[in-house]
C-alpha cells in the first residue's frame, strides 16, 4: 500500500449560514455541497457560493451529468439543478447512507458504521453489490476507473483508494490532525473536493497520479 500525507491545495469557507458540510459533488464547473437544509453551488475559482437550492441535504451528494442525487435520511432525492425541483425519490439503504457517487449508471453509497460501499440501482434503490471497506466510510468517488472513499473515525480522516472487488486498501492519503473528510468528489483532473464536516469548510486535496 502506498501512503502519504494529503496535500491541501485550497480551503473554501466557512460560508454564511453553513454549520456543517455533508456530501460534495462536482458538475464540471461548480462544486455542490450539502449543508443540512440546502444544496450550495460553489465556484472553485472565486470561492464564492453562486447558487443554493432549498432541499433536505444531510449526507452524500452525486451528479450523473444531468441531475443531482442527494441523500435525505431514509431516501435519495433526484434533483433538477436548473429548477431545483425534486423529480423522484428512491429508498436509501435501510442500514444508513453517508457518502454517494455516480459511476457506470449506478449510485455508489457509503455506509458509515457498516464500513461498506453499496452499488445501487438509481431507478429502484435496489442494492446490486456490496464492497467491504476497512474503516468507516464517508464520501465516495470514482475517477479514472479507481474507487476512492473518505474515512472519519476516532476524529481522524484519510482518503483511500481501494480494490473494488476485495476492498483492499491500495493507497492512502492521511489528512492533517483535526481535519475531517465528510464528503468526497474528484474533479476528473488533479484534485479531490472534500467536505470538512463541522468546520463548515470545503477543501481541495491534490489527487496523486497513478504511474
Amino acid at each position: 500500500m502506498k501512503r502519504a500525507a494529503a496535500e491541501i491545495i485550497r480551503e473554501y469557507g466557512p460560508f454564511p449560514g453553513v454549520e456543517k458540510v455533508h456530501g460534495v459533488t462536482f458538475d464540471g464547473s461548480r462544486v455542490w455541497f450539502a449543508s443540512g437544509d440546502r444544496l450550495n453551488a460553489l465556484d472553485p475559482e472565486s470561492g464564492k457560493t453562486v447558487r443554493t437550492i432549498e432541499v433536505t441535504a444531510v449526507a452524500g451528494t452525486a451528479f450523473d451529468g444531468t441531475h443531482i442525487f442527494q441523500i435525505a435520511e431514509n431516501r435519495i432525492q433526484k434533483i433538477d439543478p436548473k429548477s431545483g425541483k425534486v423529480l423522484k425519490t428512491i429508498p436509501a439503504p435501510a442500514e444508513g447512507a453517508a457518502g454517494m457517487a455516480w459511476a457506470e449508471g449506478s449510485l455508489w453509497v457509503g455506509q458509515h458504521r457498516n464500513k461498506k460501499i453499496l452499488q445501487i440501482d438509481p431507478e429502484t434503490g435496489n442494492i446490486l453489490r456490496s464492497i467491504e471497506a476497512k474503516r468507516m466510510v464517508t464520501g465516495v468517488t470514482w475517477v479514472d476507473g479507481d474507487l476512492w472513499h473518505g474515512t472519519w473515525e476516532d476524529e481522524k480522516s484519510d482518503i483511500r483508494r481501494i480494490d473494488p472487488k476485495s476492498g483492499e486498501v491500495l493507497e492512502q492519503l492521511d489528512m492533517p490532525p483535526g481535519l475531517i473528510v465528510s464528503g468526497l468528489e474528484a474533479d476528473g483532473k488533479d484534485r479531490f473536493y472534500c467536505g470538512g464536516g463541522n468546520s463548515g469548510k470545503v477543501r481541495a486535496v491534490k489527487r496523486p497520479r497513478r504511474r
